[in-house]
């Protein structure tokens, strides 16, 4: 069962990784750069209004959110490749509309359009596809680092872009990152010899209903829709306070975000760790939340100076990239046997969804309540979340494993029942389609020889 042959990632699997990591990072390049600029070089589009410029930050996670499982399941009928290519273009084209427009609607419509290009559950599943079991979960943290780093670049360079081209020049850029997306695919990414039916990074139909039901899980896709509502809400707000009561002039805005960037990175890193050590991620998330909570507040009653707006925005950003990084991993933990795909599917719609009720609820708070408004509002979405969160248990310390069964091990009765039985096995799945199991295990109380006893698994085939 355990071959330490195996243990590197092969040429394959590493080309596989890294080029899939940089198309998720061009991607979100592309969604993130206009975050800190829209609020203020937007203003100057023509029939620009705050409200407006709130569907332009929020409009991509509309279309996200709802072609996100779609687009995956089509990846699943006509293979990863077709729909990822696809998905790039129509991101391309998104931007170049945005790029070529003089008014906010048609700013608003190059987003729409860019967030139809919805390709995450199809790279995901191509990765799945590529990797072996016992490497997946670090190809798809190579994924997830890339997706933070990108966010913490696009902080940066977005304000410089835009500074140096306008925002038709910050779009065009965008649209250039698809189209290398789509060379990277072409060139870097190998071929898959056999597409995986994987239902820990696709969403499965028979899994959703239940998914759905799950109030821990429900709790933490309201968690990640809250948390990115609060920060689309925040980018119209920061940018806007940091001109007007920080007297800090547009251009040089992008410093105030890599500082907060780089302290939150590695203020967040303690916090992980004592979660994951201690197995008190519940009391860690807790806290994020509240620290989240109180930020909002901060900025609302003591705002009024750049020394107050800088320290504040880095106590945000440490309690922001906590809950981005932990949140995944909760639901990774809390999804049964066999659901985990499913369960990120609806996490990563409700994050989109997010993203697009704060842009647009934060546009229409700044019209009628001015800055004021859009914290007070983020600071009372966080206590929502924070009544949410209180009354989830503290999720089960598991990792997921999927073995290929041989024939005779599909014919057993009760296989799955026996494996629930050996010490350190949380849950377990037979899915006799796919011809394998699907484990939960607590990896600091399994008993190994008992599980490899039990359970042979079939050699890996086309």
């Amino acid at each position: 069962m355990h071959d330490p042959h195996n243990e590197r990632m092969s040429g394959g699997e590493t080309r596989a990784a890294c080029g899939l990591a940089l198309v998720f990072a061009f991607r979100m390049l592309g969604m993130f750069m206009v975050l800190p600029v829209l609020a203020t070089y937007g203003m100057e589009l023509q029939g620009s209004t705050p409200v407006l410029i709130g569907w332009a930050i929020g409009a991509y996670g509309l279309t996200q959110a709802f072609l996100q499982i779609p687009f995956g399941m089509l990846s699943d009928r006509i293979g990863r490749r077709p729909v990822i290519y696809v998905g790039l273009l129509i991101f391309a084209a998104g931007s170049l509309l945005a790029a070529n427009a003089d008014s906010i609607w048609g700013v608003i419509a190059g987003r729409v359009l860019q967030g139809a290009g919805a390709i995450s559950a199809a790279v995901m599943a191509l990765l799945s596809d590529l990797t072996r079991e016992q490497h997946r979960t670090k190809a798809m943290a190579m994924i997830g680092m890339s997706i933070g780093l990108s966010f913490a670049v696009a902080m940066v360079v977005g304000p410089l872009l835009t500074r140096a081209f306008g925002l038709s020049g910050l779009f065009l850029a965008t649209a250039a990152m698809a189209l290398l997306g789509i060379a990277i695919v072409a060139g870097m990414v190998p071929r898959a010899a056999c597409p995986l039916q994987h239902r820990e990074s696709g969403v499965a139909k028979q899994a959703l209903l239940p998914t759905l039901k799950h109030p821990d899980l429900l709790r933490l896709d309201f968690g990640i829709l809250v948390l990115h509502a609060i920060l689309m809400a925040s980018f119209i707000a920061l940018p806007l306070a940091l001109v007007e009561q920080g007297g800090l002039a547009k251009e040089e805005h992008w410093w105030v975000y890599l500082t907060a960037l780089l302290v939150g990175f590695f203020g967040m890193v303690p916090f992980i760790i004592y979660g994951e050590k201690k197995r008190r991620m519940k009391h860690v998330l807790l806290g994020a939340v509240t620290v989240l909570l109180l930020c909002e507040l901060f900025f609302w009653w003591f705002g009024t100076s750049l020394r107050a707006l800088v320290l504040g925005t880095v106590v945000f950003f440490t309690a922001f990239n906590l809950l981005e990084a932990s949140l995944p991993s909760l639901i990774s933990k809390v999804a049964p046997a066999g659901g985990k795909g499913t369960a990120m599917g609806l996490y990563s719609t409700s994050q989109f969804l997010g993203a697009a009720v704060g842009g647009i609820f934060g546009g229409w708070l700044y019209q009628h309540y001015s800055l004021s408004g859009v914290f007070a509002g983020c600071a009372l979405l966080a206590l929502f979340w924070l009544v949410f969160a209180v009354t989830m248990r503290e999720p089960p310390y598991v990792s997921s494993l999927r073995l290929p069964l041989s024939a005779a091990a599909l014919q057993e009765v009760g296989l799955a029942e026996r494996l629930q039985a050996v010490p350190g096995v949380a849950d377990a799945v037979v899915v006799v389609e796919e011809a394998a199991i699907y484990i939960k295990v607590d990896t600091q109380q399994l008993d190994r020889m008992s599980l490899e006893r039990l359970i042979e698994p079939a050699p890996v085939t086309c």
